[in-house]
């Protein structure tokens, strides 16, 4: 579940408006409707002022990533690369990360 879904359910089980959340949270009701629609994702900060206008909290929580065999053979695997080597893939994640982000940024 995204951030506009979890605004958009929880302010119909609490049986608000779009402009009655707004009003609560202090902001927009386009503000509101942009998010439900998933065209803007609004700051941990912003999700935790409209949830908290509904007596929600946000909880965010992590869970330790499982490693199996294939992270130790990527660890060696990467440990034998020259620096060079590494150093000319860590660039190129970062030009695909950035391609990635130009892209979302221009995604309706």
């Amino acid at each position: 579940m995204d951030a506009g879904e979890l605004v958009a359910a929880l302010r119909e089980r609490h049986g608000l408006s779009q402009r009655a959340l707004a009003v609560r949270a202090s902001t927009s009701q386009a503000w509101i409707s942009r998010v439900e629609r998933g065209e803007v994702s609004p700051s941990v900060a912003s999700l935790e002022r409209v949830l908290g206008a509904m007596g929600e909290r946000l909880v965010l929580a992590s869970e330790r990533l499982r490693h199996d065999d294939s992270d130790g053979h990527h660890r060696s695997r990467t440990a034998a690369m020259g620096m060079s080597e590494r150093l000319e893939r860590a660039l190129a994640a970062a030009s695909f990360a950035a391609e990635l982000h130009g892209r979302a940024q221009d995604a309706p």
